[in-house]
């Protein structure tokens, strides 16, 4: 069986797409057609479903996509171990996928730091409010709010992390007093889309009885700016009020919200010594920098 065959099968069966493949792989699809079904016939089967919605994997198609996942894990590991990488400092690129709070307010900073001392090495980050799928490679490390149950995956927490209502000293100024939950209800308050919420631990406002979000979105960062530019109440990540002295909070005696990151990588990573260290950094380094961040706000 042909490395190359089984690299072009694993960027179909991740991307669900001849054509998006050939793009990844920097190659004409008809190339990549080609490779599909040399490989198919060698196996002697159908290895994907096409239809107008693109290539899903067959039966046969899932069992091999695990070999051959597995065979890239131990390439990789072995060019690693070749090239010293144990030993010298981070190089490659290494693609990191999280909500676009840790992702706009934390990983900036941490992964800098992180580039800084590691020229070689390229960090991508990945902001998208919804879950990654590891063994598609839509990354290779993902930063999650719940620790995921499913899947080939290993799961470590790094920190917790604490919300509270906020608001500017301008709104409160401006707008009736807010000395309980009901009296939210004079106010416009910002969060998430309900029906885009996706992660139970994001749904703030349920949490505290909010009936409507005047100013909804499904980006925190977009949240935040509204709040910041004194449109409304909401709830604000403690680590992303660092800088904005206009900011306060709002009945933090009633509305004090915990929650945690975790770091999730798939299993078979835990061969790839680069991996491994890289994992060890961002989490100590994250875990410091919302300390830091918290302790400032």
């Amino acid at each position: 069986m042909n490395w190359d065959d089984l690299r072009y099968f694993l960027s179909v069966a991740r991307l669900e797409s001849l054509s998006a493949a050939a793009r990844q792989l920097k190659i004409d699809p008809a190339t990549v057609g080609r490779r599909i079904a040399r490989l198919e016939e060698g196996v002697g089967a159908a290895l994907f479903a096409k239809s107008p919605q693109g290539y899903a994997l067959t039966e046969a198609g899932q069992r091999l996509m695990q070999h051959a996942a597995r065979a890239e894990t131990a390439l990789m590991a072995g060019e690693a171990e070749v090239a010293g990488q144990g030993e010298a400092g981070l190089s490659g690129q290494i693609r990191i996928g999280a909500p676009d709070g840790v992702a706009n307010f934390l990983l900036p900073q941490v992964c800098a730091g992180i580039v800084d001392e590691n020229p070689d090495l390229e960090v991508q980050i990945v902001a998208l409010p919804r879950l990654f799928n590891l063994s598609r490679r839509e990354a290779d490390i993902a930063i999650t709010v719940s620790a995921p149950t499913a899947g080939r995956l290993t799961v470590q927490k790094i920190s917790d992390y604490h919300l509270h209502l906020a608001a500017t000293r301008g709104y409160l100024a401006e707008h009736p007093p807010i000395r309980s939950l009901q009296d939210l209800r004079q106010h416009r308050l910002v969060g998430y889309i309900p029906d885009m919420i996706f992660d139970k631990e994001l749904d703030y406002l349920g949490e505290i009885g909010a009936e409507r979000v005047p100013l909804a979105s499904n980006s925190v960062s977009v949240q935040f700016h509204w709040v910041v530019q004194g449109c409304g109440v909401g709830i604000i990540h403690d680590f992303s009020r660092m800088g904005y002295p206009g900011l306060v909070k709002v009945l933090p005696k009633v509305v004090s919200l915990k929650r945690s990151f975790y770091l999730v990588r798939h299993a078979d990573d835990g061969r790839l010594e680069r991996m491994n260290r890289f994992a060890v950094l961002l989490a100590e380094r994250l875990k410091a920098e919302i300390a830091r961040c918290e302790a400032l706000a």
